[in-house]
This record gives structure tokens, sequence and C-alpha cells, in this order.
């Protein structure tokens, strides 16, 4: 079957065809929490409103551009179970790949992890992703939560993300207007699910 993974699921790419994502460019970012679980915050009169959970991954959001030279972020949004953003790859140099929290490179046991291509926008993502599960975890054991930790089988984000390749300025200013206004069209958004309102 093509495009399947293990002969089971469908698993075929949305990347564009030929483009180097660890190249120079502004991409547009949608992450999505696993099951699209409402627990990075609510809306409330057209305004985002951060849960505990929804701080931690804000703190971890904005810290993967503080250790990535080469990551610079245009515009944001949290949403109550996504986040929008416009990412630009700017490289200059060459800077090592930096981890999150008590994210690793390596398995246990020394073998290496699928490789992504360092400085790259699958690169930062898996960085982000670990980063956050590593922060909620910390969370949930100083508050004594009694729900399940977050780990390689049960993510905190799906396991996969959208990226649009951003190739204009009309492009550009049309994304950044439709995150800038997320919170205030929540209502209408494809992520809302009323069963968890």
């Amino acid at each position: 079957m093509s495009g399947s993974f293990c002969n089971k699921y469908r698993s075929e790419s949305h990347r564009f065809p030929g483009w180097n994502y660890a190249g120079n460019g502004m991409y547009y970012l949608t992450l999505v929490t696993q099951d699209r679980d409402c627990n990075l915050g609510h809306i409330a009169d057209a305004k985002m409103y951060l849960s505990d959970f929804g701080e931690i991954v804000n703190t971890e959001w904005l810290k993967s551009f503080d250790i990535r030279e080469e990551l610079i972020l245009d515009e944001y949004q949290i949403m109550p179970n996504h986040i929008h953003a416009i990412v630009k790859i700017s490289k200059r140099g060459n800077w090592p790949v930096d981890t999150h929290g008590r994210a690793y490179l390596q398995d246990i046991d020394g073998r290496a992890y699928l490789q992504r291509l360092p400085k790259s926008i699958s690169s930062f993502i898996g960085g982000f992703k670990a980063g956050v599960n590593s922060k909620i975890d910390d969370f949930i054991d100083e508050k004594h939560l009694r729900i399940p930790k977050y780990n390689k089988n049960n993510h905190f984000f799906q396991h996969n993300y959208h990226d649009h390749v951003i190739r204009n300025r009309e492009e550009y200013l049309k994304i950044k207007n439709y995150i800038i206004q997320n919170p205030k069209n929540w209502d209408k958004d494809e992520f809302n699910n009323p069963q968890d309102d």
C-alpha cells in the first residue's frame, strides 16, 4: 500500500516537494494538543487566558527562540488546544543543536534516534515538544496531580504538526492576520471542540 506505515496507517507527507526545511525561509506552523484537549487555556471575551499548562507551553515556546539563534519568531498565538505561529529560519553561521529540558539526542542504550536535519523546522519542533513534556511532567510531580504523565507513549501534542512554506508578502499578511484574529474567531475555529467547553 503506497503511503502506508507498517502496511496499516496512511502516512503521506504534506511537505512541499523539493523544499529544504533546514534552509532559510518563513513558515506557518500549527501544533495541536493530543486528542484536541483544550488544556492550554480558554477563550473569554475574544481573549486567550492561559492555564498552568498553557503558561508552561508559552515559556518553552519563547525559550526555543532564545536557544536557537537561527530561528526568529514573527507572530504566534496559543489557543485552547493548538498553537499557530510564523517562524523564520535565518542561518548566518553554524551553531550546535541544543536540546530542551531533559531532552536528549540519543536513546538510553546509546542508539541515535531517527535523525532530523539540524536547525530544521522538524528539529525545532521535536526539541520544543520534548521540553514541554518534561516541564509539564515536573509540574505534575510538583503539584502531586493525579493525571497521567507525558512520555514517548503519551504525548502532550499530537505526533505530527502542520507546516506551510510562506511564499510571498500577500500570503504572509493573510496568515499573520489570521493568527492575530484567532481568539476572536474561536467559535468558528476548526479546532474548537464545543463538547469540551
